[in-house]
């Protein structure tokens, strides 16, 4: 996690806050609780889909930024703001399923664009513009009907082998992105078991015709659904190992590393931070402020204790 929250009880130094100071955001940071101190035996689910272990060094450190100088980091959904004085914040309850660690975990073309995608492209596909693109054009590409509806539109004819030449050279262009990934986009962890269910659900969101009836499902376990989640979106600003910040590094704008997250937060404080926010509280005296770390409130709880999960039994490499 990234700073001491209300549930923690760390003291932390005494400093002041300024306006332009921001707490570690947590991008596409997401990961969460622990239903108890010990977890159920981790398997991969399927054979296919092994899990493995986060490392190396964050997204935006990779690209020699940081997530406020992105588009996201200054328009994305932000924690709610400390209560006014002499009021209480909104009463929140822990609320996970103890068997969910324990099941198949069946997730649709929807569910792992949810925990892979969404992060950075937002719910409709539009990205972030300038540095995150839309899915929906060059999805609409891959399809030749798609096509030649847009072109019909527009008043253009376009025959049916040009409109399947277009399709198959954007299928190939689409396929290298979600193995590879691309100059401002880290490489997926999609297997070639689901890309196929991710794609079917890409097209539903582009709306090329007929993909509504093709949506498939995949069942995956507990811990592969917090690698989606770790993977894709955490791993963006924070480095799977590193030195722990102290806290007035992290009031300063220090990310914590994902191979300390245990140490610095509680689970409940943590699931509540990652799926609804809550103020941050810092200095002696206590000083509450927003901080800038995104809500994911698009996960559920049970979401993100299986990433916690996934952190704690694969622990983070370099």
């Amino acid at each position: 996690m990234q700073e001491r929250t209300a549930d923690s009880s760390e003291a932390a130094p005494k400093f002041r806050p300024s306006k332009t100071t921001i707490a570690a955001p947590m991008l596409f940071a997401a990961a969460v609780c622990l239903l108890a101190l010990s977890f159920p035996p981790h398997t991969s689910g399927n054979q296919e889909n092994p899990v493995t272990a986060v490392s190396g060094e964050s997204w935006i450190r990779h690209l020699k930024t940081s997530f406020s100088q992105t588009s996201m980091g200054r328009t994305w959904h932000l924690g709610p703001p400390p209560p006014a004085p002499g009021q209480e914040a909104p009463p929140w309850q822990l609320q996970i399923n103890p068997s969910y660690p324990n099941q198949a975990i069946p997730l649709s073309g929807s569910d792992l664009y949810r925990l892979n995608c969404r992060g950075c492209h937002g719910e409709l596909g539009h990205g972030a513009p300038p540095e995150i693109h839309s899915v929906i054009g060059p999805v609409q590409a891959t399809s030749a009907d798609a096509t030649l509806e847009r072109m019909k539109k527009a008043g253009q004819e376009m025959s049916r082998a040009d409109a399947n030449a277009i399709a198959s050279e954007s299928r190939k262009l689409l396929m290298k992105r979600l193995h590879d990934g691309g100059q401002h986009m880290p490489p997926p962890s999609l297997t070639d078991g689901e890309i196929p269910v991710l794609v079917a659900y890409l097209k539903e969101l582009s709306d090329v015709p007929g993909a509504a009836a093709k949506q498939q499902t995949i069942k995956e376990s507990a811990y592969r659904v917090g690698e989606h989640i770790v993977k894709s979106t955490c791993h963006v600003c924070h480095s799977a190992t590193g030195t722990n910040p102290t806290p007035q590094q992290i009031f300063e704008g220090a990310i914590p590393p994902l191979s300390a997250l245990s140490t610095r937060v509680g689970l409940p404080a943590f699931v509540r931070k990652v799926t609804s926010g809550a103020p941050i509280i810092m200095g002696t005296p206590p000083v509450q402020y927003r901080g800038r770390m995104p809500v994911f409130y698009y996960l559920t709880q049970d979401e993100a204790n299986a990433a916690y999960m996934y952190l704690s039994a694969y622990p983070p490499k370099p």
